[in-house]
């Protein structure tokens, strides 16, 4: 990189550890962390050799040295950090999901907008190298004509209504936890924006969504398949299916293989793999995506996507009726 940039940590949970590993590992430094509880920030600190240490998030952000804010808290605070930090003139990337609904996200997306900032949201799989290989496959016309995104996501979380997992008031649930995964999978495939939707919900004891099975559809009649759940384990799995083969793609938020199967007529398939990237460096992927934008002073389209999802996802929450107390 060009220019060293001076990382602020805000939060200091377990993907703010792997956050720190990839910013070690990338630039060789961290400037600063931030959390309320001092234990935890001075062990923080301490075992990621972070330069300054701030009780209070207000205080780093408004730190003239930091340029990239990173935001790892609990989903209901990410959007009071993201706004402060953009008004401070910091650039911002943000945990999934960013926001907890789609009034919050645009607000951001225009002020990062208008105060000319990289805002960028934390998902994997958006910057996996494997993705570019297989997007280059589509686009070449290889699968054909794309018709199909099935995508699941399955986590067995401790029955527990106390965590935070299945706390209303945290914005907990499947959906925002893991449903942001499978959703920014399926719409990357989608050739536009779904404007149709079927979908059924269980919710758990608390009031949040425990598994759900949505479809998608879009306007050239593409389909999106997902199948969620926060007590019942799945694969990782997504498939892309055209009418040339189809594409299976396992533990996509962080996948470096991609196997494809090529269906040129109905009696016979031919195979092939293709492999890239390591699935332990995915936040450094993150890292460089992020600090590359910056330089570059544009960021690909990735916050338009992030919008998309998050518009699928508020159109989800509004068909089942789920409102969270801060809606």
């Amino acid at each position: 990189m060009a220019k060293k940039y001076n990382w602020g940590l805000i939060g200091t949970g377990w993907i703010a550890h792997e956050m720190a590993n990839a910013l070690q590992a990338v630039n060789g430094e961290i400037y600063a962390a931030s959390s309320p509880n001092q234990a935890e920030l001075e062990k923080f600190v301490k075992e990621k050799q972070v330069s300054k240490a701030y009780l209070k998030a207000d205080d780093l952000i408004n730190d003239d040295q930091v340029d990239i804010v990173y935001v790892a808290t609990p989903h209901t605070y990410h959007y009071e950090y993201i706004k402060k930090a953009l008004l401070a003139g910091k650039h911002v990337l943000a945990e999934k999901a960013m926001t907890v609904n789609l009034k919050q996200f645009n607000e951001v997306y225009e002020l990062a907008r208008k105060q000319n900032l990289i805002l960028m949201e934390g998902f994997t799989l958006y910057h996996m190298p494997i993705y570019r290989q297989v997007a280059d496959l589509i686009a070449q016309g290889k699968l054909g004509e794309i018709k199909l995104v099935q995508v699941n996501f399955g986590s067995l979380k401790d029955y527990d209504p106390s965590n935070r997992f299945f706390n209303k008031e945290l914005a907990g649930g499947a959906l925002l936890d893991i449903g942001g995964y499978a959703t920014a999978f399926a719409r990357m495939f989608l050739k536009q924006q779904p404007n149709s939707l079927l979908t059924t919900v269980k919710f758990f004891e608390t009031g949040v969504d425990e598994q759900a099975g949505i479809i998608l559809k879009n306007a050239d009649e593409q389909l999106a398949v997902m199948a969620l759940s926060m007590r019942a384990k799945q694969p990782k799995r997504g498939v892309i299916s055209g009418t040339k083969g189809y594409v299976e793609i396992s533990n996509y938020p962080r996948a470096t293989k991609a196997e494809i199967t090529y269906t040129k007529d109905a009696h016979q398939e031919e195979y092939q793999t293709l492999t890239a990237g390591k699935s332990e460096e995915a936040l450094n992927y993150e890292v460089f995506a992020m600090q590359k934008f910056i330089e570059q002073g544009h960021d690909e389209g990735q916050l338009e996507l992030s919008r998309d999802v998050a518009e699928i996802l508020n159109s989800i929450r509004t068909n089942w009726g789920l409102k969270y107390p801060f809606d």
